[in-house]
């Protein structure tokens, strides 16, 4: 929860900070010089920019966790078997371990989100923060690809 709130106090933070520019943007325009407005009208595009980053970000972080509470009502979520340094780090070669178990699992099943969420997590406990990324985006569209059931 915690995380959640630093979240949203950070996007509303940014989109403050996204009218504050844009409102620069419109005073550089409204000074009617050709390099003002040419000026303005790059600067009204970085809010847009952030705008839409800050979207895509949200959306990523809600579908990583509609997959997380899946995972987890279905009691699929990786039990933490890291070891970890007196001062709480995780060791590097327990997370290299736990990572080549979920690399194979993967490399079974590579059409299942869940073994593709675990490798996520693997990587991101890795620090490895692209790739755990990339390992996510490829569980969301899995998931999102999966056959509806009716009964």
């Amino acid at each position: 929860m915690r995380a959640k709130i630093t979240y949203f106090v950070l996007a509303a933070v940014l989109v403050v900070y996204f009218v504050l520019v844009g409102s620069r943007g419109v005073l550089l325009i409204e000074q009617g010089t050709a390099l003002t407005v040419t000026f303005g009208a790059a600067v009204l595009v970085l809010p847009f920019i952030g705008l839409w980053f800050l979207w895509h970000t949200t959306q990523f972080a809600r579908k990583a966790d509609i997959l997380s509470r899946e995972l987890e009502a279905e009691g699929g979520l990786p039990v933490d078997e890291l070891k970890r340094t007196p001062g709480g780090r995780i060791d590097r070669d327990s997370a290299d371990e736990v990572f080549a178990k979920r690399q194979a699992e993967t490399e079974d099943a590579p059409g299942d989100w869940r073994t593709w969420f675990r490798l996520a997590i693997a990587y991101h406990d890795a620090r490895d923060t692209p790739r755990a990324r990339k390992a996510m985006q490829r569980a969301i569209a899995l998931h999102d690809k999966k056959p509806v059931r009716t009964s």
